[in-house]
């Protein structure tokens, strides 16, 4: 039986109608099940460029149809991670505060956009949905390998709940409580850090940040946030997070952090660390379950993942390797495969191995017709060991992108899509974190381990020693962390990744490799992107990485690349276009009382915070651009002076590099 599991909004890429915010809808993907075992998955933010896209997802559709060698026609089953009537309420509220909303169900706005996006309507008998929480459960327990554990599913909101814990066994799933959004730990978390200049999908930044500070300095003051509750309950009392006024101004995003911000980070993650525990400890003993599975945003939360492992109260703790809505696809798909294929049912369950699901680079031929289109801003040559050359030059300090086989599912690379360096030289973090990833200086880095010897520098509690999925913040050992500064956070833990020789053999041949030169199993291993796209998915999107960052090399199947120093003549010849999701905008409009100007911005259609200005001539030339003319034709086309193309071009770059424009060779060459 073939399933299809979807989540995502109901925008094509280009448009915005119904422009559900991020709370709503975010993180777009499509997963194939083939008889209860994952074929097929992505993300649909790899496809469209879009982080945490809440588009529909036709082309994470497509990519899952066309790797399984099948039509829309084959598939047995598509499972939504909503129930309808939900969404048929949500809808109706959403042409309630917008009119001109056309009000429709949830299956005619699915038939007119499957007609128009993928060319056929399957059939509402196909269509199976599935309540979110329920979807991020199963993410979890379908794939943990386990017969039967408790079950946590905790983020923001879904479906007038923010947190489901229950009871699965047999493989389905009894729920024992669920608390309702005004408790939601997700929204907690996230209004506390609007004190830190951060917002939705930053969560993970304050993570890093907490160790820096002490959360005894605030820690009477957050615990009149919540209340803890017997058996397990707690209250959340939001109206009091505002008291946090009489500790500090909310940081301006960009600021420098103080010590102020640092100790309250310190102070939220302890709280939720708290309430978490106060919940699981209860029923734990409720229960009897000695395994626990943790899904939904919240479980993204890799430092209290790694408390509770390390609190005793579990003999193993799996977290859904896409912890967020995205996992809700394949949650959703296990979950119909599970009420329609009884076999499935009394199946011994499989640990999950791997989530190398995506797009496939290609092979020899197609990597290196890819890297000779960018002939002219490259150099490249094939390798005839590559673990042992990629080693030597990681050994010798170089950071790498590396980019091989089929991209991973979830928010982490590892070791398909990744950013590689040596994990001792401390240094490595301000280099990454300024050249390449241009984000905070504070950030960790995680280290990828061969799994035999995770032992060895970590102090793993327990009998569990797979963390194949990035899932968890341990301690590194006292006498590693000074030799492993790279990758060892100011607390002494990191966020590791095991290696398996198994699941992902070449990555362990690089790592194996750079023990033998330095005695080290062990890489930094970051994701290949900058911070204004999601992770790298194919060759061309790892050469634009590439080029517009600090890295030194990449290597793409077994082809070393290194930058050629581009002449202004052949970054002319570049073809530019706006990227399908960016619009242009002009504003008339007064500056002062008295007297109007005009501004020029390119911003996205899904979010208009994120903008970025235009110089005139810029805004003309990308008028004009229409992915066949080069940047030196747009600018003749659309009237821009020849002698100030050189400046322009700077500017285009600057665009560029932000993924406001997409610039590509020109065919013609």
């Amino acid at each position: 039986m073939l399933i299809l599991g979807v989540n995502g909004g109901l925008d094509p890429v280009h448009e915005a109608h119904y422009a559900f915010d991020d709370n709503y809808v975010h993180d777009s993907a499509a997963v194939l099940l083939k008889d209860g075992e994952i074929v097929a998955g992505i993300e649909q933010e790899r496809l469209d460029r879009i982080k945490h896209s809440n588009k529909f997802y036709t082309m994470s559709l497509r990519f899952c149809l066309d790797q399984a060698g099948v039509t829309l026609a084959d598939i047995d089953c598509i499972a939504v991670y909503f129930t309808r009537p939900f969404f048929d309420r949500s809808l109706k509220y959403l042409h309630l505060v917008r009119p001109d909303t056309e009000l429709l169900d949830t299956l005619t706005i699915y038939r007119r956009l499957f007609e128009r996006e993928l060319g056929e309507w399957p059939g509402a008998e196909k269509f199976r949905f599935v309540n979110h929480h329920l979807a991020h459960a199963m993410s979890a327990y379908a794939v943990s390998g386990f017969d039967e554990s408790l079950v946590l599913a905790i983020d923001g909101a879904g479906e007038d709940i923010s947190t489901l814990i229950g009871h699965a066994h047999g493989r389905q799933l009894d729920v024992l409580q669920t608390k309702p959004v005004p408790d939601s730990l997700g929204f907690f978390y996230l209004e506390v850090i609007r004190f830190l200049g951060y917002a939705v999908y930053d969560e993970y930044k304050v993570m890093g940040l907490a160790p820096y500070g002490d959360p005894a300095v605030h820690r009477e003051r957050f615990k009149t946030f919540y209340t803890l509750l017997p058996e397990g309950d707690y209250h959340i009392h939001k109206e009091r997070i505002f008291s946090l006024y009489d500790v500090l101004d909310p940081r301006e995003r960009g600021a420098p952090f103080e010590q102020a911000h640092k100790d309250i980070a310190a102070a939220l993650q302890e709280a939720l660390e708290t309430i978490v525990l106060h919940m699981l400890a209860h029923y734990r003993q409720a229960a009897g379950r000695d395994r626990l599975c943790l899904a939904g945003g919240v479980a993204q939360n890799s430092t209290m993942n790694g408390v509770i492992l390390r609190s005793g109260l579990f003999r193993d703790v799996f977290v859904s390797p896409a912890a967020a809505d995205a996992g809700c696809s394949f949650g959703a798909a296990f979950a119909v495969a599970l009420e329609l294929e009884p076999a499935l049912r009394t199946r011994q369950p499989s640990p999950l191995e791997h989530v190398y699901w995506g797009r496939d680079i290609g092979d020899d031929a197609s990597i290196r017709a890819t890297l000779e289109a960018w002939k002219d801003f490259l150099r490249f040559e094939r390798l005839s060991d590559t673990p042992a050359e990629v080693a030597q030059r990681l050994a010798d300090g170089a950071v790498i992108g590396w980019v091989q086989g089929r991209s991973e599912f979830g928010p982490r690379a590892l070791g398909n899509r990744s950013i590689l360096a040596d994990p001792r030289p401390a240094e490595h973090k301000e280099i990454i974190n300024a050249m390449i990833k241009k984000r905070e200086g504070y950030r960790p880095f995680a280290p990828s381990v061969l799994e035999e010897r995770v032992d060895d520098f970590f102090e793993v509690p327990g009998p569990q020693k797979r963390f194949p999925f990035m899932s968890f913040v341990l301690p590194v050992r006292e006498e590693w962390r000074q030799s492993l500064g790279a990758i060892t956070h100011v607390d002494g833990s990191s966020r590791l990744q095991t290696v398996s020789r198994v699941c992902n053999p070449k990555y362990w041949e690089l790592i194996a490799a750079f023990e033998r030169l330095t005695g080290i199993p062990i890489l930094l291993n970051t994701s290949f992107n900058n911070n204004a796209e999601p992770i790298v998915d194919s060759v061309e999107d790892a050469i634009v990485c590439f080029l517009t960052s600090g890295l030194h090399y990449l290597v793409a199947g077994d082809y070393f690349v290194a930058k050629r120093e581009g002449s202004q003549e052949r970054w002319l010849d570049l073809v530019a276009t706006l990227p399908t999701a960016a619009r242009l905008l002009q504003e008339d409009h007064y500056a002062d009382a008295s007297a109007r100007r005009v501004d020029y911005t390119v911003l996205w259609n899904y979010k208009a915070s994120r903008r970025q200005p235009l110089s005139e001539a810029a805004y003309r030339l990308l008028k004009t651009a229409d992915g066949r003319l080069s940047v030196r034709e747009a600018g003749a086309a659309s009237g821009i002076d020849p002698t100030t193309l050189d400046a322009l071009l700077d500017e285009l770059l600057e665009l560029w590099s932000q993924r406001f424009v997409i610039l590509t060779p020109s065919p013609r060459r």
